[in-house]
């Protein structure tokens, strides 16, 4: 079927389904009982041009999602969801002690991450358990435990709705930035389909970042490799976060603060317990739990909104809680901030 005039309640295809009215609280770790007024799950990426080209959502307004976890609704979707499922990982090419990785976009992350240690390749241990999908990777640019995703992307396959044709984008092309990148810079614009890592068969560990080596030792291990390292990145990030799975939460919630180095030494002689560590020459990043912490909104909640007690950066529903709720009671956190240290808190997941 090529196209329809009026929805119906469910129309299933060669590689996706579309269903009206769906609710999509299943669907956003923040469990917000949001819906969509057109939800189309995509399992196969070479349906996706025949779906774009739908009447109802050829030009519409197109909210992408994965697993759900990067991201804050604050009302229904009057457009359209697009909900990526798509599957497959394989390794296309073997360069000079490196492989060339690709998985599709509806692939689970952290499964990725265990599919490469596998096979003996590095470079994404410390990016273990950070939940969502491949294909939400590229446009935050994950990163965790001294390391960003942008180091080992060779190739991004998007979708370009503009000119309605794929497209395939070097990292360089990607303008990766700290939990940035032209994809998320562009939501409306682009559909990240797969992505294409450069990943060492030789690895070079990062094991400085707080808690690590300790973690480490902790285990009782000597000489660590890539699969050690992911399992004590794992266990500190469980004892760190709250459990999607128990309490509804996108992970970290807001970014480290980035100032410049003059406003950054200010506060520091103010406050010498601030963590803060250098961007370049002029600039530095402070810890955004830190300024949450001591505006006193740690483990702190009005209705079923608040603050995990746990980490100071996750935003959690304890119940149920509307996206409108939890947004203002972000809010709240950022103004305190604010006011306090005169340091602007952003958000990290996306917020519709």
């Amino acid at each position: 079927m090529s196209e329809f005039r009026v929805a119906p309640a469910r129309l299933d295809g060669a590689g996706y389904s579309i269903l009206e009215d769906a609710s999509l609280a299943g669907r956003n770790t923040l469990r917000v009982a949001a819906r969509a007024a057109l939800l189309v799950d995509l399992r196969a990426s070479t349906a996706l041009a025949e779906v774009l080209a739908f009447p109802l959502i050829a030009g519409a307004p197109l909210l992408v999602l994965g697993e759900g976890s990067n991201l804050l609704l604050t009302r229904d979707v009057s457009g359209v969801v697009l909900s990526l499922s798509t599957r497959g990982i394989s390794i296309v090419e073997e360069r000079d002690g490196y492989a060339l990785v690709r998985a599709e976009a509806g692939e689970s992350w952290n499964d990725l991450v265990h599919w490469t240690l596998g096979r003996g390749l590095a470079g994404l241990e410390n990016l273990a358990l950070i939940p969502g999908t491949v294909g939400a990777a590229p446009i935050q640019n994950i990163g965790a435990y001294g390391v960003e995703l942008a180091e080992f992307v060779d190739s991004v396959e998007a979708w370009d709705r503009d000119a309605a044709a794929p497209r395939r984008f070097s990292a360089i092309d990607c303008a990766f930035g700290y939990r940035d990148s032209l994809f998320k810079r562009e939501p409306g614009r682009y559909i990240v389909t797969a992505l294409s890592l450069r990943l060492p068969r030789t690895p070079a560990l990062r094991l400085d970042y707080a808690g690590v080596r300790e973690e480490l030792a902790a285990m009782h291990v000597d000489v660590p490799t890539p699969a050690l390292v992911a399992e004590a990145i794992s266990r500190l990030r469980r004892r760190k976060l709250p459990d999607p799975a128990v309490i509804g939460n996108a992970g970290s919630f807001f970014k480290n603060p980035v100032i410049p180095a003059e406003q950054a030494a200010a506060l520091s002689a103010a406050h010498p317990q601030l963590p803060s560590w250098p961007q370049g020459e002029d600039r530095r990043k402070l810890s955004a739990a830190w300024l949450i912490e001591q505006a006193g909104y740690k483990g702190r909640r009005d209705g079923d909104a608040g603050i995990a007690a746990q980490h100071a950066l996750v935003l959690v529903n304890h119940g149920h809680a509307s996206g409108a709720e939890l947004w203002a009671f972000a809010r709240r956190v950022q103004a305190a901030v604010l006011e306090r240290f005169g340091v602007a808190l952003e958000a990290e997941p996306r917020i519709v």
